[in-house]
């Protein structure tokens, strides 16, 4: 049967063709598509992250420098070992007053590595509170440090007790717990009057200090973490930030136990400064378990942009802006949290796929007034 060439027999086939193509951009068939594309993207975005969250180390090179196979190491302080805790405050960076009275801040016997049931609230957690003597030094913008040490039950952290001093039985790290921060002093003028409404006291200290002064700040509260992790990390083979927290032992090859100091909820706001007239100080240090993925999230989110070297001042936030991403986690209900994210990720997806079907619609409309009988009597 030959095929029909009659007009009628072509308008016919391009009113068919304009059907289908209209169906195409239909609400109804739109709806299909876009719920169809939703679901792949949904699945795909979920396979993705609980992959991330499951995921272990990174395949290690196994091999040194020197072409000898790198082992696998091992936490020094296996699950469950039983720790003391020490904390000295002090003005050295360097510590090795273990003999003064007043510098021991904090010792808690008998500790679990792991537990995550013990302490007040059955979390795991301990804290001390004081309110600390500070020197004339740390009045006049000197540093203060807080130095920690976990060692096994039974040992000390003085390497001068011999008896009592075990260098694979101690883990330590320390902080400097002041926090400097600048202040700038404004000498505007208001140009109708020509007076300028800052303090005389801050104009003379700009004149004395500069536009600029660095002025030692305090925040009473934080935290230290021992992340309950017994990974085989490779040494040298630790993915960054990560490497910077994880301590090998020189001799044995093993990693010591990972201990973050924690002050990611402490809102700028809070800190206020220390000056000649404070003799005292509050603080509160916590002592808590950290899970492996949190910790590294902690880790991630203190790690400085890497865009620094080209000015402080340029991508330095302000105040506000650290703090406002803070309270809005600390005050919104998690629930809420979790749905205002969820229906961000779908929304974001819709419009992208809104934007896709605007071409594809766009293109059939051409495409179809470029057929349409009435087009081609035109010409």
């Amino acid at each position: 049967m030959l095929p029909c060439t009659l007009p009628e027999c072509g308008e016919k086939l391009n009113l068919k063709l304009l059907k289908t193509r209209r169906y195409k951009c239909s609400p109804s068939f739109r709806v299909l598509s876009e719920t169809r594309q939703l679901l792949f993207c949904l699945i795909f975005i979920i396979w993705a992250i609980s992959s991330w969250f499951r995921r272990g180390p990174a395949p290690q090179d196994q091999s040194s420098a020197g072409g000898a196979p790198r082992v696998p190491s091992r936490n020094l302080f296996p699950k469950d070992t039983l720790m003391d805790l020490h904390v000295y405050i002090s003005e050295h960076e360097h510590f090795t007053d273990f003999n003064v009275t007043s510098a021991l801040f904090w010792e808690q016997r008998d500790l679990v590595y792991g537990d995550w049931t013990s302490g007040e609230n059955a979390d795991g957690c301990y804290e001390r509170y004081a309110e600390l003597d500070i020197p004339e030094s740390v009045q006049h913008n000197g540093s203060m440090y807080v130095h920690v040490f976990f060692t096994k039950s039974g040992f000390h952290p003085d390497p001068k007790q011999k008896n009592l001093y075990r260098r694979l039985a101690t883990v330590h790290t320390s902080r400097m717990i002041n926090k400097y921060k600048r202040r700038r002093f404004q000498k505007t003028k208001n140009l109708l009057t020509g007076e300028t409404e800052a303090d005389p006291e801050m104009i003379k200290r700009a004149e004395d200090f500069g536009p600029v002064e660095v002025i030692s700040h305090w925040h009473p509260n934080l935290t230290i973490n021992i992340v309950d992790d017994h990974t085989p990390w490779v040494k040298g083979s630790v993915p960054p930030p990560l490497d910077q927290y994880v301590k090998f032992d020189a001799v044995s090859g093993d990693y010591y136990p990972i201990l973050y100091f924690n002050d990611y909820w402490n809102l700028q706001k809070d800190y206020f400064p220390i000056n000649e007239t404070v003799e005292r100080l509050p603080f509160r240090l916590s002592f808590c378990p950290l899970s492996l993925w949190r910790w590294q999230l902690y880790a991630a989110q203190s790690t400085k942009s890497p865009w620094n070297f080209l000015g402080e001042d340029l991508y330095e936030q302000s105040d506000e802006e650290q703090d406002s991403v803070k309270v809005a986690l600390l005050e919104t209900n998690p629930y809420l949290l979790a749905l205002t994210i969820v229906v961000s990720i779908v929304h974001s997806i819709f419009e992208f796929l809104a934007f896709k079907n605007g071409k594809f619609c766009s293109a059939v409309k051409i495409s179809s007034f470029g057929s349409s009988p009435s087009h081609r009597k035109g010409f």
